[in-house]
């Protein structure tokens, strides 16, 4: 099993984001749950050894088939892949 990097926020749910340290949009996505306050778990796919980026990568596309960055889970039933603020927003007026 691999681990995620925690960020304290208010609960909304199991938000999962996966995402590249060197990519802008999940930079972006991740200043936007910072700002928004919200608590989440975040993992950087390019800086895990193989055999773990291999196992992460199966589960993400369990949630986005492309496997594209960056992909936000919210309670393993809400998916949003790349950067989509409104969409993010949304997702977490009502939580």
């Amino acid at each position: 099993m691999y681990e995620f990097t925690e960020i304290d926020g208010e609960p909304k749910g199991d938000v999962k984001l996966f995402a590249l340290s060197t990519c802008v949009w999940c930079r972006r996505t991740k200043r936007l749950l910072d700002s928004l306050g919200i608590g989440y778990r975040y993992i950087f796919m390019d800086l895990l050894d193989r055999e773990t980026r291999d196992e992460v990568e199966k589960d993400v596309r369990r949630y986005n088939p492309r496997c594209s960055f960056p992909t936000l889970v919210i309670d393993d039933k809400r998916t949003i892949v790349g950067f989509q603020e409104e969409e993010i927003r949304e997702a977490f007026e009502n939580a």
